[in-house]
């Protein structure tokens, strides 16, 4: 029974949406090229859009049908109208257009490197090169001090005991069988 509702139902949806299309391909559209703006408005019964004021509406320009310089003189007249669409705030953090060609400079160099930041502007600055070299000896030192105290720790270590540590790391726990007598309760 379910199945033949959403049979139905399907074929319902089909032929709705099959009539919305056949109304809309009978309807003819008419060629507003060749008429002027005054024709097309009252063919479309739509009020001139530089006659707009605040608080009329506009829907009636956002229609298909509608030219699209007729739609564009109509949002211009609701922004210019509109405070809140006409003067946005300067705190809009991306507000500009950064992707304009004419403003980039070639060869256009930074001082910034990915991973050490401003560092080689810093450098230069004051001269810390030498310090950074001296680091980076310290750093050296320690770690092949670091190295040699865990090897030798290693080193140290009785062979034998770690053996038989992982000897018994390996052995498999032993395996575990559950019984049901389900006869027995059946019978209490």
């Amino acid at each position: 029974m379910t199945e033949d509702f959403w049979t139905r139902r399907k074929a319902q949806v089909a032929a709705e949406a099959q009539a919305v299309a056949i109304e809309e391909h009978a309807a003819p559209e008419p060629d507003f090229s060749e008429m002027s703006d005054a024709e097309v408005l009252a063919a479309l019964e739509l009020p001139d859009p530089d006659q707009l004021v605040a608080g009329d509406d506009i829907k009636g320009f956002m229609l298909k049908n509608v030219p699209d310089h007729l739609r564009r003189r109509a949002l211009r007249k609701l922004w210019r109208l509109n405070p809140v669409l006409a003067n946005v705030d300067g705190l809009v953090d991306y507000g500009q257009d950064f992707t304009d060609n004419a403003m980039v400079v070639d060869g256009l160099q930074t001082a910034y490197q990915v991973g050490k930041g401003m560092m080689a502007h810093l450098e230069k600055l004051t001269g810390s090169t030498t310090l950074l070299e001296s680091d980076e000896a310290a750093e050296e030192e320690i770690s092949d001090a670091a190295i040699a105290l865990v090897e030798a720790e290693t080193l140290a270590l009785d062979p034998v005991e770690s053996v038989a540590e992982a000897a018994v790391e390996t052995s498999a726990p032993p395996r575990r069988r559950m019984r049901f007598d389900i006869a027995q309760e059946a019978a209490v």
